[in-house]
């Protein structure tokens, strides 16, 4: 091989490290994409949504960084968590796992939900009826589903579903948040494992919050490897969506 294409070489290699270190750094310290599973945050995401999260937003713990090596105790750089925000978190019960659901309730908060209204230390949050969210089920039956407008106590407004207000989590125990902890709920209120289940979710460790979930980069109704389909699963409204 010529002295110039083994120079060619070596710069085409090093290029490539140093085009992976930043990647690794990006999503470490700035943006890690994710990718929504399930119908538990429903109307505001949906199954097939592809969204960054903030790292930088509450700051870093071990669950900030690759294979959440434990060299770091609580959040460094801890701040700008709201009422209000859709975060990612590991799952308390089982931190291989990655969880995004709305903060509800702070330190010392506390949380019940009576008759489907949800209630934060003992006032009932202002909810207001909206257009019902259709969806089509997987036979192709179209399904409409009550949906609200739910406005917290720092104002923060956003959309949740309620199939009834008498599934078995529409009446709770009051709910008091720990000191460092958060109490997270799915918009799809009746169909959302969320922190009313204490012996699962729970109360989430302010450690374990990966990042905010900021805005929708893709989003595919279907298998995201079948290309070929894209012209009709691609959901182009939702592209480069915040997220409220």
């Amino acid at each position: 091989m010529s002295e110039n294409k083994l120079q060619g070489t070596r710069d085409l290699i090093m290029t490539l490290i140093y085009a992976g270190l930043i990647a690794m750094a990006v999503r470490t310290f700035a943006y890690e994409p994710f990718n929504i599973p399930s119908g538990s945050m429903v109307p505001t995401l949906l199954e097939g949504d592809y969204l960054f999260v903030s790292k930088f937003s509450y700051g870093y713990s071990r669950y900030s960084l690759p294979f959440n090596p434990p060299i770091l105790s609580g959040r460094v750089f801890d701040g700008g968590l709201e009422r209000g925000d859709v975060a990612v978190f590991k799952l308390p019960s089982d931190t291989s796992k990655d969880y995004i659901k709305r903060i509800v309730g702070l330190p010392g908060d506390r949380i019940q939900v009576t008759g489907g209204i949800l209630h934060i230390n003992g006032e009932p949050v202002k909810r207001e009826r909206a257009e019902d969210f259709i969806i089509k089920d997987r036979f192709g039956n179209v399904r409409r589903i009550p949906r609200f407008e739910e406005t917290l106590p720092n104002g923060r407004r956003h959309m949740i579903l309620e199939f009834s207000d008498n599934s078995p989590f529409d009446d709770t125990r009051e709910y008091v948040v720990p000191e460092d902890h958060v109490f997270a709920m799915g918009d799809n209120r009746d169909r959302s494992r969320d922190s009313r289940f204490l012996g699962d979710v729970g109360f989430v460790p302010r450690e374990n919050l990966v990042g905010r979930a900021e805005f929708i980069f893709f989003s595919v109704d279907g298998d995201i490897w079948k290309i070929w389909e894209w012209f009709r699963t691609v959901r182009g409204s939702r592209l480069l969506q915040g997220i409220e």
